[in-house]
């Protein structure tokens, strides 16, 4: 899951010579990465594209070096957004040297693109990573050998335990400082000439690697079980439960009540008024900061005490599972499925990624082959795909309800989702691409690798999502101050009212959807633990914000992603969708007398 897409913190890279990582995908690029730069780094979108690129600054010998961390590629001869990235880099910044990182347990394909970048003529040394699960899987690499057929150096490392760093330090303090001006040769897509690095990638394996027979250990034969049907599903639905326990259950139960009745409801809020109230003498300021629609009563208590618990769990959560290579197994478990709604198992990823941002989930469809494939995938991020925080609030509100409630919801969701992307890939017209992916090992979660990414999620929630918090409280606040907000519960009336069967309040969740849908849905949660709304409304009023049009920041790389012809008729199409959607399932439960 990306983090952001801004810059975290600006950076004078001016004078500081370049290191440019590169390598296949899941090869652990970024935790070398990491032990190279430490904390202060900068992400941004690679000039004219939504690829991000992540610079940092490494110290090594008292010199600062720049460091950037391209995206995964197999190839230097692009098919797709993120390998023309990775290719425009080289050519574009002429790095003073580049550190391929590789898998160890795959020598074959990492010479592949060895020999793209030799035949550029770029300063290279290779870092053989993941050399504990060669050393498991009995695969011995003679690097002595392999350094002499490759004539370049070769560093063997676990960068997941921070061994062999020190090593590529050395060689990058000593390959820059007797740096050569080189000259780039551009690759020629040529079929003889890559069938010309196969053979020799083949050859060079041969000679340098021997695999010993060994016995298959318990974490391979679980891996091939989450791709099977027959165990793969039943492994899923486990996953889902624990999830639901953790978020649904223990994060928006325990973790939601204490921060919002404890420590807002009986320490910052109280004595919030109490400051506010003493040494603010106008009221409508007063009101603007602790009344109603308040930036500490309704923003900061929704986005910390509410949302957060149930995000940072969620996160947690998840970081377990993309630590695990869990997820791109999912995608060959589901492959079949995704079939029939014209995408292939490829598109499972940004699904998942979409439980996590919708935004950042959307940006990761262009990794998908075809224009068709993208359109589809992006309409059913919009439509279907609840974001973090939202899926923890939603979670937090049904795990109070009967299993029947959960049962509704979900199905409904889910018959959405199939339902919609395959009567979309009936409409829109051209072909799915073949579904190729490499597949990582399953390994134990490092502690220290979950911590890292779930703080820094917490981070960009905060640093971002928040401030969405404070505008839309500010939105609501002016509006009801001008007497609009009455206005529009009045004109909403008879549809959230009378075809949804709502509360007239239900409004303010929907009206705040519009910035973010977790907002949103926080809203809906508060009108539920007051009371406002019984179990046949809440799962009415989930169903309709999980299914509601995607928020602000979305729908702004919709446009970009997709153009804003494809963008605008994606939210025409999702806003009456929605309603449409909740008013029948309200209809239905109403009309069989359905007690939840």
């Amino acid at each position: 899951m990306s983090e952001c897409c801004s810059d975290k913190i600006k950076i004078d890279f001016s004078g500081m010579k370049k290191i440019v990582l590169v390598g296949n995908p899941n090869v652990g690029k970024s935790v070398v990465f990491s032990h190279l730069t430490g904390v202060y780094v900068t992400v941004s979108n690679y000039p004219g594209t939504t690829v991000e690129l992540t610079r940092g600054v490494g110290t090594i010998d008292k010199r600062k070096f720049q460091i950037i961390d391209t995206p995964g590629i197999n190839s230097l001869i692009p098919s797709s957004e993120d390998e023309k990235v990775s290719h425009d880099i080289l050519l574009q910044e002429h790095p003073d040297l580049i550190v391929q990182v590789a898998d160890a347990k795959n020598l074959r394909r990492t010479l592949l693109l060895t020999y793209q970048l030799k035949a550029m003529g770029f300063p290279l040394v290779l870092v053989l990573n993941m050399m504990d699960e060669a050393d498991q899987r009995r695969v011995e690499i003679d690097t002595k050998k392999l350094e002499e057929i490759l004539g370049i150096k070769i560093v063997t490392a676990t960068a997941t335990e921070g061994i062999g760093i020190s090593e590529i330090k050395k060689l990058i303090k000593n390959k820059t400082f007797t740096y050569v001006k080189y000259e780039i040769k551009e690759l020629q897509d040529d079929v003889k000439t890559t069938k010309d690095r196969q053979i020799e990638a083949t050859r060079v394996c041969s000679l340098t690697t021997k695999t010993f027979p060994r016995r298959i250990l318990f974490l391979e034969r679980m891996g091939d079980f989450t791709m099977r049907p027959i165990t793969g599903i039943p492994i899923l639905i486990f996953i889902l439960w624990l999830m639901y326990k953790f978020v649904g259950e223990m994060a928006a139960q325990t973790g939601v009540s204490f921060m919002e009745e404890i420590v807002f409801g009986k320490l910052i809020n109280p004595y919030a008024i109490k400051f506010i109230n003493l040494i603010i003498p106008i009221p409508i300021i007063r009101e603007f900061l602790v009344g109603d629609y308040g930036i500490i009563t309704m923003a900061l208590t929704y986005a910390i005490a509410i949302i957060l618990p149930i995000l940072g769990a969620f996160f947690l959560f998840f970081s377990i599972l993309e630590d695990s290579g869990y997820l791109p197994r999912l995608s060959i478990l589901l492959n079949r499925a995704f079939r029939m709604i014209g995408l292939s198992g490829k598109a499972v990823i940004p699904m998942v990624l979409g439980f996590g941002c919708d935004t950042m989930a959307t940006m990761t469809t262009r990794t998908l082959e075809t224009v068709r494939e993208r359109i589809i995938a992006t309409l059913l991020l919009a439509l279907a795909i609840p974001c973090s925080a939202q899926l923890g609030v939603i979670l937090g509100m049904i795990s109070t309800l009967p299993r029947k409630a959960v049962l509704i919801w979900a199905s409904v969701v889910m018959l959405v989702f199939f339902v919609v992307g395959y009567l979309s890939s009936k409409v829109i017209s051209g072909a799915s691409s073949d579904f190729i992916m490499e597949i990582p090992p399953i390994r134990m979660p490092k502690l220290k690798n979950i911590l890292v990414k779930t703080l820094a999620r917490i981070e960009w929630y905060l640093m971002e999502a928040v401030p969405l918090f404070i505008y839309g409280t500010m939105a609501l606040f002016f509006l009801d101050k001008f007497n609009v907000l009455v206005v529009i519960e009045k004109f909403a009336s008879p549809l959230v009212v009378n075809f949804l069967g709502l509360p007239s309040k239900a409004t303010e969740a929907f009206l705040v959807g519009f910035f973010r849908r977790d907002y949103g849905a926080a809203g809906l949660f508060d009108l539920a633990k007051k009371g406002f709304m019984n179990p046949h409304q809440v799962v009415v009023s989930l169903i309709t914000i999980t299914l509601f049009v995607p928020c602000l920041a979305q729908f702004l790389v919709m446009i970009k992603e997709r153009g804003y012809k494809v963008a605008l008729a994606i939210f025409l199409f999702v806003f009456p969708f929605a309603f449409l959607v909740g008013g029948i399932v309200n209809f239905i439960l109403n009309y069989f007398k359905v007690v939840l």
